[in-house]
């Protein structure tokens, strides 16, 4: 326990020192194993570790679904998804707001990252609503929060480095965010809702488009919609695995790309290499928490923290909450992907211990990393949305947040008090 709380505190002080989270996690993995069991051990362990972390078939889905997702965002979809939302949506009081939330996630369920949906559907919404002079406060917040959504909602990159490090079912993980994914949006659509009815200044009415023009905008939109169902569906369906479904995704993006005639021999090669470089990022953090991990198990902790918790007196119940808690703490200061890599390998254990579902935990964990992305003071998406609207005040921005973030305490509460809503589809699809 000692060696292993010694471990954590070096990792912690190591990020906080700016030193990458890959590189912290894999020497303080490599000297506290070194330190239990000796250097040349510690050594062939961090060469094994690193080679079966790489060389594995299931870590292909991550460069494919990133390519899938960059393929899709370098066509210019978002601004076709965005005023289909708005056509549908806009003409309600605070509609754009709606259809801002409803096309963030759409996008970021597409992309994959949350960040890339902020600033690209943010250069797209925000003009549109400072035109029809909505509230600074909730226009920042229905974008940042909107683009939390995509985390969860299938295809996700987070599930899968989570089903990777946890070798859980990924087409179990992905059919168990698809409830609380859509109940995420509605709940989002609620709280925009809310924040209209208590100050009604904040989104005056846009005008109403006519059922055909309606349908005519999602014209730009059907190909990367048949494409989302296709890779999804196959999945459900059995059809294909998480890794051909990757493979297949990849391939039809590219085809739309060049369909819509907008990929170009630079854009393709910026494509490629931010991709390749997002990957490089990716597999250098799951070889630093595998050697995290294997210092972790060797030291023994795992078992440790669960006799001590198993013997407090504490229920099951209550041990979830607070972890639950730990992480909101957690998502107050550190990246999603940081907190995953570095927490899992020791909570994991502990909780599939006390005889919970790791597919519910996996889903619970997400939704945590959604609202750590935009919980003050250091919410990632907060900022990213400050530096697409630098004249927007950070603290008009975390006010208008501040509804979103409450439903999605709510959501937890609920997935966590009814596991039914992540594990309904799961059991019917896979079992």
């Amino acid at each position: 326990m000692t060696i292993a709380l010694i471990g954590f505190a070096f990792a912690f002080l190591l990020i906080f020192l700016r030193v990458p989270i890959a590189l912290a996690m894999g020497v303080t993995g490599f000297l506290g194993f070194g330190h239990l069991v000796g250097w040349p051990q510690s050594a062939i362990m961090a060469a094994i570790v690193t080679r079966e972390s790489t060389m594995s078939y299931a870590m292909v889905v991550i460069p494919l679904f990133i390519l899938m997702g960059n393929f899709i965002a370098g066509t210019g979809v978002s601004r076709e998804i965005y005023h289909a939302a708005q056509a549908f949506v806009g003409h309600r009081r605070g509609g754009l707001a709606m259809a801002t939330v409803l096309a963030s996630g759409g996008f970021a369920s597409i992309c994959g990252s949350s960040v890339a949906t902020v600033v690209t559907i943010g250069k797209v919404a925000m003009p549109s609503m400072r035109h029809y002079k909505y509230d600074d406060g909730l226009s920042t917040a229905s974008i940042a929060a909107g683009a939390t959504l995509g985390i969860l909602i299938p295809p996700s990159v987070l599930m899968v480095v989570y089903g990777i490090l946890t070798e859980t079912h990924i087409g179990k993980l992905y059919a168990a965010g698809l409830i609380p994914g859509l109940l995420g949006v509605l709940l989002y659509l609620a709280a925009v809702r809310y924040t209209v009815k208590r100050s009604p200044t904040a989104a005056p009415t846009a005008p109403l488009v006519s059922w055909g023009d309606r349908f005519r905008s999602l014209a730009g939109v059907w190909a990367a919609l048949l494409l989302f169902v296709t890779v999804i569906g196959g999945i459900y369906l059995g059809v294909f695995t998480a890794t051909e479904a990757a493979g297949f995704g990849a391939f039809g993006a590219f085809i739309i790309a060049l369909a819509r005639r907008k990929l170009t021999l630079r854009k393709l090669y910026d494509i490629l290499i931010d991709s390749a470089r997002t990957t490089a990022i990716l597999f250098a953090l799951v070889i630093g928490a595998a050697l995290f991990s294997e210092f972790l198990n060797y030291s023994g902790v795992h078992r440790a923290l669960l006799e001590f918790m198993t013997q407090s007196g504490f229920s099951p119940a209550m041990i979830i909450v607070v972890i639950c808690l730990i992480y909101v703490l957690l998502g107050m200061v550190m990246e999603t992907m940081s907190m995953i890599f570095l927490t899992v390998p020791l909570f994991f254990p502990i909780v599939v211990g006390l005889g919970f579902d790791p597919v519910w935990f996996g889903i619970i964990l997400v939704m945590l990393c959604e609202l750590g992305l935009i919980t003050p003071p250091i919410g990632i998406n907060l900022f990213v949305m400050r530096s697409v609207a630098p004249d927007v005040p950070i603290s008009k921005i975390i006010r208008g947040v501040i509804p979103f973030i409450s439903v999605d305490i709510v959501r937890i509460a609920l997935v966590a008090l009814f596991p039914v809503i992540a594990l309904f589809l799961p059991e019917l699809l896979f079992n």
